[in-house]
């Protein structure tokens, strides 16, 4: 089996920018590629945590920027986190989720590395939400 490292996660972020803009274009995508999350959400085992924890938030932020109800970000950050979203729903993992223990290596690399190229917009989009959850009259 190939090590699946940083570099490897980032290109497989860089190869699906294209299929990523094409979801963010159209909000019906969007709302299938969510629920299409929600249900490999389900189906993780309680064990996989780490970067993964912040899925939810990562699908937060894309959906909030399609509704344009969140658009301080360039679109290169969110379709980087819309790339790494379609990788995990896709089904075409470099290393097959079904595989124990390492299964979900490449998927927490991705993950990992849109986590690590976008950080800083990901935590102003969290600060926002925060922000608007506790005073929606201040956003």
């Amino acid at each position: 089996m190939a090590e699946f490292d940083f570099d490897a996660a980032k290109q497989v972020i860089e190869n699906g920018i294209g299929e990523a803009q094409s979801v963010l274009e159209d909000p019906a995508k969007m709302d299938a590629l969510l629920d299409s999350l929600k249900e490999k959400a389900a189906d993780l085992p309680g064990t996989v945590t780490g970067a993964l924890v912040q899925i939810p938030t990562l699908a937060a932020m894309a959906k909030s920027f399609v509704t344009k109800e969140y658009t301080e970000v360039p679109v290169k950050t969110i379709a980087s986190v819309v790339a790494a979203l379609l990788y995990l729903v896709k089904g075409k993992d470099l290393i097959p989720d079904g595989l124990p223990l390492v299964g979900f290596v490449d998927d927490l690399a991705v993950v990992t590395a849109v986590i690590k190229l976008n950080e800083p917009e990901i935590e102003a989009y969290k600060n926002w939400k925060q922000l608007k959850e506790s005073s929606p009259q201040a956003i």
